[in-house]
């Protein structure tokens, strides 16, 4: 009853009133937070960082999962939060499941997307977006860092952005992949980049940082980037409306020309404005094909699988106190799951192995 219509302005008693009821709900609100958060141990920031729509943001709290890994984990049960503030070193993106479990988005999320209902694969690929579309600060999964969750890349404590300016494109990573820097692929000449395998997503949609959709791969790109293979793969959401026409990397070509013009020229000279020369490219800078792409994520797959593998022997080395076969993991400082996941992880490998397999098969077919 305190809010008269217009034209007429508010009493003073009236002011008074309604600053007085805000304050006392705001410390309401202040200790009912400062109570559940003493119940769980986490410990709250300003209450202005506080975001809505599902992801919390500005608060540190104590990791939770990651023992072991899921076989069936989905986009759908995928949820973010933030910890940390915005445009901190501090501050990183967290993958958490329905369960309110972290997950790593890198070890934990499977190559192909699996239906929730049906515990089945459907044929398209999880794409981990770190870098939205129209935006330009330099977001990446964190590889040396437990759970990998996202993080803006420094260099010598100073947050990066591309100074080029907004990419033009989704930018991200599929899971379960790793460019080894031992393997040289024999056309290339050059071991990999110790990163997952890059990809650029071509829709129309603007892909949140940390979030997961499945995509339809068209095509890679394979850039030299300081003496190492860095693959970037061609795919677009499989619910954007273009999705249906595209079916191979001659079809954006076609149908969407210019495109691939732009991403190539993106990567050739986006290190420009720091001082650095142009990137080069192989195959005469060409895409390549579908059934290629395909076979470059087998190889970074089978890379990965390794990797993770690798990290278990030394393990079990240690307690043994033996020599490992290889030093994957003080080689490449990177954050692999626990021995406990191996299980899990050797299960979920077959499943991504076989749709791999037939994925190439049917492109070979095509």
């Amino acid at each position: 009853h305190c809010l008269p219509p217009p034209p007429f302005t508010l009493s003073e008693g009236c002011r008074v009133r309604r600053k007085t009821m805000f304050l006392l709900r705001f410390a309401a609100y202040t200790a009912l937070a400062l109570s559940v958060a003493e119940a769980s141990n986490v410990l709250p920031l300003r209450p202005s960082l506080v975001s809505t729509g599902g992801i919390s943001a500005g608060r540190l709290v104590p990791l939770r999962g990651g023992s072991a890994m899921k076989r069936a984990l989905s986009h759908e049960n995928l949820g973010a939060e933030v910890q940390g503030t915005d445009d901190t070193l501090e501050q990183r993106i967290y993958a958490k499941d329905d369960t309110d479990e972290h997950r790593s988005l890198w070890h934990d999320l499977p190559l192909f997307e699996v239906d929730i209902k049906t515990g089945k694969p459907t044929g398209f690929v999880n794409f981990v977006c770190e870098i939205p579309k129209y935006t330009r600060k330099k977001f990446e999964i964190a590889t040396k860092e437990p759970m990998n969750p996202i993080k803006q890349d420094e260099k010598k404590g100073q947050l990066r952005s591309f100074k080029k300016g907004d990419i033009y494109f989704n930018y991200g990573c599929f899971p379960r992949t790793w460019e080894d820097p031992d393997y040289v692929h024999p056309d290339v000449g050059v071991g990999g980049d110790n990163d997952p395998l890059d990809v650029c997503e071509i829709g129309l949609r603007q892909i949140k940082t940390c979030q997961v959709r499945p995509v339809k791969v068209l095509g890679v790109l394979c850039m030299i980037d300081e003496g190492e293979a860095d693959w970037k793969v061609i795919a677009i959401d499989k619910e954007d409306p273009w999705a249906e026409k595209l079916n191979d990397i001659s079809d954006v070509e076609k149908l969407l020309p210019g495109t691939l013009d732009v991403v190539r020229e993106w990567f050739r000279t986006y290190k420009v404005p720091d001082g650095k020369p142009e990137n080069k490219f192989a195959f005469e800078e060409k895409f390549m094909d579908r059934a290629f792409c395909l076979q470059i994520m087998h190889e970074t797959h089978r890379a990965w699988a390794r990797l993770v593998k690798g990290s278990v022997e030394e393990e079990e080395a240690k307690k043994e106190d033996k020599p490992a076969a290889r030093k994957f993991t003080m080689k490449r400082n990177l954050s692999v799951p626990a021995l406990d996941a191996m299980k899990q992880v050797e299960g979920s490998l077959l499943e991504d192995e076989a749709r791999l397999t037939e994925a190439m098969n049917k492109a070979a077919i095509g």
